[in-house]
Formats: C-alpha cells, structure tokens, sequence
C-alpha cells in the first residue's frame, strides 16, 4: 500500500487507536502518527510501546498540520473535544471518528468544526472485549467492515481518501446514512451488549447460585455473555445514552418476542420453539458464510482476538 495521508492525529489511545496506529505503520498509510490521550498514564504507555512517531500533551497540538484528524474518544466526550480542536485544524483536513453511534456524533462535532475542514465520520465494527493502549494489535480490522458516514454535503474526494485507508488497513468498507447506522447497530451490537449486561446481572443477583458455581460452571452461553459485559463501561454508557431512540425500538421488539417464547415454554408448544430456533440457526449460517466468524467450536475466538 501507498501512503493515504500524511500526517494522521489520534485523539485517544485506547483499543481503536492503538490497532489503527499499528496498522497504519504495518501498511505504510501515514507519513506520520501523532497521537495524545487525556490521561498522562495512557500517553506513558503510549510512548514506551512506540504507537505513534511523537506523543503530545494536549489535542491541540496533536491536530496541528494533520490531514487526518480521528476522534478516537466516548461518544460522550466527542463534542467537547471538537471545540477543543476546531481553531487548531489545518485548510482541508478531514476529521473522523470511530463511535458507535452516528448521529448523536454528527450532532454534537459537526457544529464546532470550521467551514474549511471535511467531516467524515466512521465506525469500524471491531472490537474485543479488553480496552487500552497495550490491548491494540495491527490485525483487528481485517476482513471487518467500516462503515463511513459522511456528513450532509461532504464532497467525494475525503470520503475516497478515508475509504482507501481503511481498506490499507484491511477493513471491508461500506457507507451509510446516519439514522439507518444507528438501527442496524442496535439490532447488531447495543441491544445484545444490553441483554449480556443484564444476564450476567441477573447471575450475579441470583443468590440462589453462588459466585463460586457461577464462574465454576459457566457454560459457552453465559461465558460468552460475560465476555462481552466485560466491555469498557464508558464506552458503553455514553452509546446508550447517544441512541436512545433505536435501542428503546429493539428492546420493544425484543420484550415482544420473549413474551412469545415465555407463553410457549409455559404452554408446552414445541413446535412454535422448534420453528423459532431454526429459523434463527439460519442466521449464524448467514454470518459464517459472510465470513464474519467460523464455524469452529471455539467460536473462531483464539489467540490474540479472544
């Protein structure tokens, strides 16, 4: 791969930012990475793993003659970070991100940003379960999809430069529409981190079942609920807080269909449970075809990426 930007700044250095610093140099994307966090810990650990060419205090000197600005923060704290950064901008520079939630971002960037940068907002569907700089690996986007969402009016061109380096660093890349991000996203990654936060909750005050039995005996089902409530619980709050609307829709749909198997179950109607579960078996087969796991029987969890 050929060079995409010259300098890129990361705002933030946790999971995200570490894998896309690592991945970036791996592939030649950047003539240089800048990064800075808020936390003089995390800049620390930054530096002595060598993530990025230079590591400065503040964001507004991280961003200073960057081509590439990602936000790389909680949803939460993007807007304030934006204001931070809007009068330090280059002419022409593109700003990114990498939240879970589209349209509160937009919402809460878009208006600090002056008139002579490019926003172009993103969010690549990967992740583990770990948070922080050391927790970065240079693979993590590969064969995983980022989706670009550019703000209203964006010309082509930024929206073209993103795209390449995402796809340097081995992302599948698609667009879309704020609000339609934000459904889809809640169907496929809030409500079931909703749902295991919830189930390991109810383990955890069900005094019935002790803590020993519960780590003890965790079967795959709730070990892997409790691998994704181990998620970072800032991250998390403000993606609840920032897509309200659509989380509240999938939950309503989701109480729905568990009213349906609650009256089966209690009424002994087997096929209407058969019918259910093998339809939706169909959809894990969908996802392994779509090359987004694998069939095997640790989940296609093993080594770095568990």
């Amino acid at each position: 791969m050929s060079q995409v930007y010259e300098r890129v700044a990361l705002i933030g250095l946790g999971l995200i930012a570490g894998s896309m610093a690592l991945a970036m140099r791996r592939a030649g994307l950047a003539g240089e990475i800048v990064g800075t966090a808020r936390s003089a810990e995390t800049r620390a650990i930054a530096g002595e793993l060598g993530l990025c060419d230079r590591i400065t205090e503040t964001s507004a000197e991280a961003v200073k003659g960057a081509d590439l600005v990602v936000l790389c923060v909680p949803v939460g704290a993007m807007g304030a970070v934006a204001a931070e950064i809007a009068p330090h901008l280059a002419p022409g520079c593109t700003v990114s991100d990498v939240g879970s939630v589209k349209k509160a971002v937009i919402d809460a960037v878009g208006p600090h940003l002056p008139e002579h940068v490019h926003f172009v907002p993103a969010h690549p569907l990967a992740g583990t379960e770990h948070s922080g700089p050391r927790s970065g690996f240079a693979e993590l986007f590969e064969n995983r999809w980022c989706l670009i969402v550019p703000a209203e009016g964006t010309p082509e061109a930024p929206v073209a430069r993103l795209r390449a380096l995402w796809e340097g660093m081995g992302a599948l890349v698609d667009t879309m529409e704020a609000e339609h991000h934000d459904l889809v996203l809640a169907v496929t990654s809030h409500t079931p981190h909703l749902i295991a936060y919830t189930m390991v909750g109810v383990a955890d005050d069900l005094r019935r079942v002790t803590d020993s039995e519960v780590i003890k005996y965790s079967a795959a089902g709730f070990r892997d609920f409790t691998r994704i409530a181990a998620s970072d619980p800032t991250m998390w709050r403000d993606v609840f807080l920032n897509n309200k609307e659509a989380t509240l829709e999938i939950l309503g749909r989701f109480t729905e269909e568990l009213f349906a198997l609650q009256r089966a179950i209690r009424k002994g109607d087997g096929a209407h449970l058969f019918d259910y579960f093998t339809r939706t078996r169909a959809i894990r087969r969908g996802i392994i075809q779509a090359g987004q796991d694998t069939d095997a029987p640790d989940f296609g969890r093993s080594g770095k990426k568990t």
